[in-house]
């Protein structure tokens, strides 16, 4: 792996995580040293970072890890809804669609019982949006998902603090795992719809009611996208 492509996955498995908090300040030769890479491999990790609006530059040598804002969220949603209804349909129409059922089968046995349990089900639905990527098999569609997916990472942290929420999530992807596995593109479409809208309301209660949660998603450098 190249020291750049190293850099970029580190720095960005740390911002998606929380370790790397919005609003932190990436020096140059602070960043170069931890990481242990040269400046210009990690100029190259910061510009994928900036390109992904996940850090921005507030000055020549200075980088900003970039905030999480109701606004910012709802946008992003906005985009998701879009471009997830749409993939829930191609994959639907998929003759791999099937394969859908062994997830909802994996859905319907998840636990979420500590850490560890939740954590399993986050890979869970990672693995889900890799099979519903390889069955839309469109790849604009996918670019913009995986951009999307990027700041999501950050987002899903919030949901977090809310079991209730989370027990609901397992059942919605089930759902929508079934629909694509029957083929049926319209249920699919709409399954993933209020699937998030509930996600979204979830999210935005959390930042309105929990002191904490609504801290972490305030910081001095606002988001910018290049």
């Amino acid at each position: 792996m190249r020291a750049s492509d190293r850099a970029y996955a580190t720095l960005l498995e740390e911002i998606q995580t929380g370790v790397l908090a919005p609003g932190t300040v990436l020096g140059e030769v602070e960043q170069s040293a931890r990481l242990g890479v040269s400046r210009t491999p990690l100029r190259t990790a910061l510009a994928r970072l900036a390109s992904d609006g996940l850090v921005a530059q507030s000055s020549p040598r200075v980088t900003v890890v970039t905030d999480v804002q109701s606004g910012d969220i709802r946008a992003l949603f906005t985009v998701r809804r879009a471009l997830e209804e749409t993939a829930a349909r191609l994959a639907a129409a998929s003759p791999s669609a099937t394969a859908f059922a062994r997830l909802a089968d994996a859905f319907a046995a998840a636990d979420l019982d500590g850490d560890t349990a939740r954590d399993a089900y986050y890979a869970l639905i990672a693995e889900f949006d890799d099979e519903m990527d390889a069955a839309a098999d469109n790849d604009y569609l996918v670019g913009a998902l995986r951009t999307v997916r990027a700041h999501l990472v950050r987002v899903r942290r919030l949901a977090r603090y809310r079991p209730e929420r989370l027990a609901a999530s397992v059942a919605e992807h089930r759902l929508i795992a079934s629909a694509i596995a029957a083929g049926d593109g319209d249920l699919a479409a709409h399954a993933v719809h209020v699937h998030l809208h509930n996600a979204l309301t979830s999210i935005l209660d959390s930042l309105e009611t929990s002191p904490t949660l609504a801290s972490s998603t305030q910081s001095t450098g606002r988001k910018r996208r290049s």
